[in-house]
């Protein structure tokens, strides 16, 4: 087994001096970053005996800016969160957290109810909740003969 040094995408952005915190302030001014693109929301998916949890990183979206569907045990959830500029007279220096539309897919387990998912928006984290068909879970002991 070889051992490799892993790399995030964002270890090359992250300055790791003062002189390159204070190069990346200044410079980043001269270009505009304020452009919309997609993004994907980091996401912790959690399970309990009666349910499956994600929960999505997503601050600043409204209840509204959100969309989940389920289409044959397929869960997407999707949302926008839309930049505007107008809201404030400051111009801005750096802007490094994301806007635009994201969308997101999971396939459900084969024992859950799809028509009792719930989604609660709280402090920038949206929880989906999807509850388990305790009719579909099936459980058995099978001794060795």
């Amino acid at each position: 087994m070889s051992l490799v040094k892993y790399r995030n995408g964002a270890s090359g952005y992250y300055p790791t001096n003062m002189g390159g915190l204070l190069e990346r302030f200044f410079n980043d001014s001269l270009y505009d970053n304020t452009q919309v693109q997609n993004f994907v929301p980091e996401v912790d998916i959690l399970e309990s005996d009666k349910t499956y949890e994600i929960h999505f990183a997503v601050p600043g979206f409204e209840k509204g800016d959100f969309n989940l569907n389920v289409d044959d045990k397929m869960l997407t959830v999707s949302g926008e969160r839309k930049f505007d500029v107008e809201k404030t007279e400051k111009k801005f220096k750096s802007v490094r957290t994301s806007y635009g539309t994201f969308e997101r897919s999971f396939t459900l387990p084969k024992n859950v109810n799809a028509n009792k998912i719930e989604a609660n928006y709280t402090n920038g984290i949206l929880e989906v909740v999807i509850p388990k068909d305790e009719t579909k879970i099936i459980k058995t002991s099978i001794k060795v003969k």
